[in-house]
């Protein structure tokens, strides 16, 4: 009992030097990673405080001592410290594999790793999600006098003659086109599908796509021979059609009146994470109902199977209802025509990361890489790899993985603009801003996604 207290004190200990060290830390580990701070504090403790973790010619993990993590803002310590980590990672799960029977701290070591792993591709990855968002910015014209109308609109409820290039029927008026870009940024930095898929920005109620199905008819003929009619081609359509997603933020007029806020940045925090969090599960999983229609209903036997002309994704099968082995990730990028593998990518949820970070080829090599460089994601099989939160795990019946050309395969579509209502009077004394998007999405090309289906149970 003793023991056990002082290892707990020990690990309080060096989780609050954490804290003092990176004040950041709280913000950077999910609540349901708080047992690897524990493990990793014990790992990096003195031997001679951790009798029960020191693992005879293991010592701990030289990445996940010291610094908790390298500073999110430097990419070339975040992704030695991601390489350093993955190292440790292969070396411990080379000795699992070799262990005739389970050993509780090498598992419990290996997991600490893999989570530590997680932490740190997560900070490359958002870096590098920031660095397509500031790359996609176009420099639109100012209109500064409608800025500054809206402005004080959002503030005192003043309507100018500026202002009323915004108004329309229902009482609303759109973002000046600053504002708007900030939101579509923001979007882009938190949302995975809107970094690797194709967005198309709409005018109208909805948009229709057609295609080619082919069907022209030929024949060989001699000189003089008739030449009878052919047969034409068929032509096929899909319509996108925008759902709206709301947010409906408050502040008090007080506040209004008297902050000296970046009214333009204070909405897009509030409106961003919520419109990100709601298009990451609709471009997923959405089932189309004033919502897109996420990738994964147009699978073979999905909701939305017979939407597209072209067909549904095809899927393969894993054998397990919960693992996932090598040759079942080779059989699926196999399943993607070679003429479109150039662009193709993975995409899966952390969870399945973790498993698939385990794995081997017929040579011993792991097939998962970390990133080696700025702007660069994490590579599985050569082809980079998305997180995703929006996918499901990998257990029975579950549709976990994808592989493909995402943005030849799916399309987002924005209406035009960002709405914003101020509504003072619904909850006084608070002043509403009831903003609105109209966002589409559904699969254009399915024949350039594949996707893994898991063994029933």
């Amino acid at each position: 009992m003793k023991i056990f207290t002082i290892m707990a004190v020990l690990a309080l200990t060096a989780v609050a030097c954490a804290f003092a060290v990176d004040p950041s830390f709280a913000a950077q580990i999910a609540p349901s990673d708080a047992h690897h701070l524990v493990t990793a504090s014990l790992l990096c403790a003195a031997p001679a405080s951790r009798p029960f973790v020191g693992l005879p010619g293991n010592p701990a993990p030289r990445a996940l001592c010291g610094a908790v993590r390298a500073d999110a803002n430097d990419p070339k310590a975040m992704i030695a410290q991601v390489q350093a980590a993955f190292e440790e990672f292969k070396k411990t799960n080379d000795e699992k594999l070799k262990a005739k029977a389970e050993d509780g701290l090498v598992n419990q070591k290996l997991e600490t790793i893999n989570a530590a792993i997680d932490g740190y591709q997560k900070a490359i990855d958002d870096l590098n999600a920031r660095i397509a968002a500031g790359s996609a910015a176009q420099d639109a014209p100012r209109d500064a006098e409608y800025t500054t109308a809206f402005q004080a609109h959002f503030r005192k409820g003043d309507v100018q003659a500026s202002l009323n290039k915004g108004v329309d029927d229902e009482g609303g008026y759109l973002a000046p086109v600053e504002w708007d870009r900030t939101i579509t940024d923001k979007l882009v930095e938190i949302s995975p599908m809107r970094q690797i898929a194709t967005v198309q920005t709409i005018s109208g109620t909805g948009f229709k796509k057609l295609y080619n199905l082919r069907g022209t008819g030929s024949g060989w003929v001699g000189e003089t021979a008739a030449r009878p009619e052919t047969a034409s081609p068929e032509f096929g359509s899909q319509t996108f059609t925008p759902g709206e997603l709301y947010a409906n933020p408050a502040a008090t007029q007080q506040l209004l009146d008297d902050s000296e806020v970046d009214l333009e940045a204070w909405l897009a925090n509030e409106v961003d994470t919520e419109f990100a969090y709601q298009e990451g599960l609709a471009f997923v999983s959405g089932n189309g109902t004033n919502k897109p229609k996420g990738f994964l209903t147009y699978v073979a036997g999905g909701a939305n199977a017979a939407d597209n002309p072209l067909g549904s994704i095809a899927l393969t099968g894993a054998a397990a209802a919960a693992a996932i082995t090598t040759d079942e990730l080779i059989d699926l990028e196999l399943s993607l025509p070679g003429v479109l593998s150039q662009n193709a990518r993975w995409v899966m949820n952390r969870n399945t990361i973790g498993k698939i970070r385990k794995l081997k080829n017929s040579d011993g090599d792991y097939i998962w890489q970390p990133s080696l460089q700025v702007g660069q994601p994490a590579q599985l099989l050569s082809h980079p790899v998305t997180e995703m939160a929006a996918m499901p795990n990998a257990v029975a019946d579950a549709v976990p993985i994808a592989f493909g050309d995402f943005r030849r395969g799916y399309l987002i579509v924005d209406r035009t603009g960002v709405r914003v209502l101020r509504d003072p009077y619904t909850n006084k004394p608070y002043v509403m801003f009831y903003t609105t998007k109209r966002v589409g999405g559904g699969v254009k090309d399915p024949q350039a996604i594949k996707a893994m289906k898991m063994a029933s149970a």
